[in-house]
């Protein structure tokens, strides 16, 4: 029942990533309707392959294929955000109280949390990527208020810059916590394994860099407001 519940509400979430970006871009319906079914293929590809075992703790060698995935999909991500101007610009064009709101999504890091009380995920990724999460997640109204006011630039990039920095840290943790991998730092069982099973390796494949291209968007406008600032005041 718990990993049903865990498998709606992150595929709840991916679907909102999805909605929020095809319903705010400047893009042709065309180009929305692409990149939806493109995201859906993305999502439909994750849980096919986790369903097969591919994810699984030693499937791929010594290093977990959760670890390509994540590394692709971010390198996939941030060189279209370099090379292709319509992408970055479809993303820019996302109101900054929309961007900030989708963290408030990150409350789901309290799965980390009851999946360590059921002995099912160890320390210290457990604790330190869940409450983490957590922490983001319960600012993320408070911040959308202040973007959508406006104002706090300062108090949005700071918790901005420490939401990029838990997605980070959580991603190093969960990599020297995976079992079978020669890299293993934190070997209290069961460590990471169950990020490799469903519905809990969507967060790492699918949401975690949704959310870093999320943060280094509102990095990138709030960037270009201050930059307008003096300009304006001239």
């Amino acid at each position: 029942m718990f990993d049903s519940i865990g498998f709606l509400t992150l595929g709840a979430m991916f679907l909102v990533f999805v909605a929020v970006f095809a319903i705010f871009t400047r893009a042709t319906v065309v180009s929305r309707a692409l990149v939806a079914v493109g995201a859906l293929i993305w999502g439909g590809a994750v849980v096919a392959l986790a369903d097969a075992g591919v994810f699984a703790a030693g499937a791929t060698g010594p290093v977990p294929a959760v670890g390509y995935a994540v590394a692709g999909a971010l390198a996939i991500g941030v060189a279209a955000w370099i090379f292709a101007a319509a992408f970055r610009g479809a993303l820019l064009a996302v109101p900054l109280p929309a961007l900030v709101a989708l963290n408030i999504g990150r409350v789901l890091g309290g799965f980390f949390l009851l999946l360590a009380a059921e002995g099912r995920l160890a320390a210290p990724f457990a604790p330190v990527a869940g409450w983490g999460d957590v922490a983001i997640g319960t600012l993320a109204p408070f911040v959308t208020v202040l973007a959508a006011r406006s104002s706090g630039a300062a108090a949005i990039a700071i918790w901005n810059a420490l939401g990029a920095l838990d997605l980070i840290v959580a991603l190093t943790l969960g990599l020297l916590s995976a079992p079978e991998t020669p890299f293993q730092v934190f070997t209290t069982e069961p460590g990471t394994r169950i990020i490799g099973e469903l519905p809990w390796v969507m967060i790492p494949t699918l949401l975690v860099p949704l959310w870093l291209l999320v943060h280094l968007t509102i990095a990138a406008k709030l960037f270009a407001a201050a930059s307008l600032r003096p300009t304006a005041a001239a």
